[in-house]
């Protein structure tokens, strides 16, 4: 972890943005304006309930049977001027109290909605979010689980920062309020021949000081142990989504006991965290439990002698406790809020690190190569140098033209750069410099199409719009691929992902083509899990479904040149930079 002052910062760049620059600024000042407001006349009630608590228990000392009524339903006047009854001060003090809530919730839920917009934004935008999980370091340090850190550490920032931040504001209000209240009712005490006026505020203060010191150097680890605990758990949970998602190829490996050794694993170590800070948080609970208890009698204590020498009555002994209380709670807040402090410091880290991160990978899109959509229907590489995320490099200063209506298959060794070079014809993939020109109205299908959730309809129709095609154009895209079978389930939601063999998910890749009509189609291994007679019925379907797109496929088999006019090798032995060498398909001889 960070020192404080770097910490702080990171927590006030998290927080600046809504409230003094983002669209929402105005409502979420008055908000908090009205929430502080709220808080603050609560502490000024609390002030007024310390003098009624002291006349309340003075008539019960002098047996005022008509003081007792006044001061639990009327009012009553007193030497310091007139004092509310109870049940009023109580009802208003309710009703502040239960809007202040209502206010900080729906306060919480506007920032939180607005921090995962933006998030979201930024992590979606410049393909930040496929950046960084080809940059992630080793440790995953900001990168792991970005899907806890939008869904949970964004709620549990904005539930801390407004718990924290408010608590200390009121807690700092009350310390001024109630440290006149006691200066005046603790007198003066003379020790060793000097006279100490005000002496009791010395002595929270002094209690106070050392409980602070003593709860930061037992609790000091749980900041580390906390966020550790935050990544443990993520990956736990990441691990069981693995398994719910690769479920039919664990079943086909029988791979049942080491999956469960890993999912163990994983969890031995959220338990071995969490006995860490089960035992870190045993010795600061021991702590501030006997600091509490010891200051709930600590002031009487220290006011008796005065009380028992006649100094002051039972009201006033007891509005010295209780403003002791106040005095030392509110210097004491720190002691208190250790733990969610700890949390709260964790949750800034992670949050920090991710956006970091973002910000990051938003850069490097942002250099190197120099992707554009191409003005003369061409696709074009100019002096492409192409590297993995490690500065290996698999082309160097490449030139590529290729042009409409002639057909291209890419071949090369498993491990020469094909896949990568898709990608960068894609204009997704970050790492090396160039020129790449892309033809408009070009689709890309990889070798395992994305299957989102949902119904039939929008698996098929991704990423259009569900309504982008009408029920007759998808039955038919679907018998064309030989999906046929699916035309009577559009609207059937079910797990699409799980419920498609991956054969079934190509087929799927080539109906989004042939629904999307483009004149550029780039195939990654688009036919790598059908068998040949599927291979050639699904190219025969591209062909005479769109007879003026351009083909431009990636593929291992010999078979799939066979629909290609033009041969494009990449050549790359281990440890060198590879080659393009563009050619013409030469058709298999007849057989016999």
């Amino acid at each position: 972890m960070r020192g404080i002052g770097p910490f702080l910062k990171d927590a006030w760049r998290l927080t600046r943005p809504y409230f003094l620059t983002s669209e929402e600024r105005w409502a979420a000042r008055g908000l908090l304006a009205a929430i502080v407001a709220m808080n603050l006349t609560l502490v000024g009630l609390s002030v007024v309930l310390s003098f009624w608590h002291r006349e309340f228990y003075n008539s019960l000392q002098e047996k005022d049977w008509k003081a007792f009524l006044q001061l639990l339903f009327l009012y009553r006047r007193t030497p310091i001027g007139l004092l509310p009854g109870f049940c009023e001060v109580a009802v208003v003090y309710i009703g502040l109290y239960v809007y202040s809530v209502y206010l900080n919730q729906l306060l919480q839920i506007r920032w939180r909605r607005w921090l995962t917009r933006k998030f979201l934004n930024e992590w979606m935008s410049d393909r930040a979010y496929y950046h960084i999980s080809l940059t992630a370091d080793p440790a995953a340090i900001g990168t792991d689980n970005p899907d806890q850190r939008v869904a949970e550490d964004l709620r549990d920032f904005t539930d801390n920062t407004l718990s924290l931040s408010l608590g200390l504001l009121s807690n700092l209000v009350s310390l001024f309020s109630f440290v006149g209240i006691l200066w005046s009712l603790s007198g003066s005490v003379t020790l060793l021949g000097i006279t100490i006026p005000g002496y009791m505020v010395w002595v929270a203060l002094g209690y106070a000081a050392i409980g602070t010191w003593l709860t930061h150097l037992v609790g000091r680890p749980l900041s580390i142990l906390s966020f550790r605990q935050q990544r443990v758990e993520a990956d736990f949970r990441y691990a069981l989504v693995r398994v719910r998602e690769n479920m039919e190829n664990i079943a086909l490996y029988h791979g049942e006991e080491e999956e469960g050794v890993n999912l163990r694993e994983r969890f031995s170590a959220v338990i071995v965290n969490w006995r860490q800070i089960m035992t870190r948080t045993k010795l600061l609970n021991t702590l501030t439990g006997t600091y509490d208890q010891v200051a709930g009698i600590f002031p009487i204590v220290v006011a008796a002698p005065r009380y028992f020498a006649g100094s002051m009555q039972l009201g006033g002994l007891v509005q010295t406790a209780g403003a002791f209380g106040q005095v030392q709670g509110s210097m004491s807040w720190f002691v208190a809020s250790y733990g969610q402090l700890a949390v709260w410091r964790a949750i800034v880290e992670r949050l920090a690190t991710f956006h970091r991160a973002i910000l990051k990978a938003q850069a490097e899109t942002h250099g190197g190569f120099d992707p554009a959509t191409s003005t003369d229907g061409n696709l074009r590489l100019s002096d492409v140098t192409m590297t993995l995320p490690d500065g290996t490099k698999l082309l160097e200063g490449a030139d590529l033209l290729l042009t409409p209506g002639h057909s291209v298959v890419v071949t090369g060794r498993s491990g020469a750069g094909k896949t990568t070079l898709f990608r960068t014809l894609a204009g997704i993939w970050p790492f090396g410099s160039g020129e790449v020109r892309i033809p408009p109205r070009s689709f890309f299908v990889p070798q395992r199409p994305y299957v989102p959730l949902g119904t039939l309809r929008h698996v098929i129709t991704y990423p259009n719009p569900v309504g982008s095609f009408s029920p007759e154009e998808m039955a038919q895209v679907l018998r064309d691929v030989g999906l046929g079978q699916f035309c009577d389930r559009l609207d059937h939601d079910d797990n699409w992902p799980v419920r498609l063999s991956m054969g079934e998910q190509q087929r799927l890749g080539f109906a989004r083509a042939l629904l999307a009509k483009p004149d550029w189609i780039f195939l990654d291994e688009a036919t790598a899990s059908v068998d040949p007679e599927a291979e050639e019925e699904l190219y025969q379907a591209l062909k005479h479904r769109l007879p003026d797109a351009t083909l431009v496929s990636i593929a291992h088999r010999p078979s799939v040149a066979a629909f290609h006019d033009k041969r494009l090798s990449l050549s790359r032995q281990v440890g060198k930079t590879g080659t393009l060498v563009t050619s013409d398909v030469v058709p298999e001889p007849a057989g016999d």
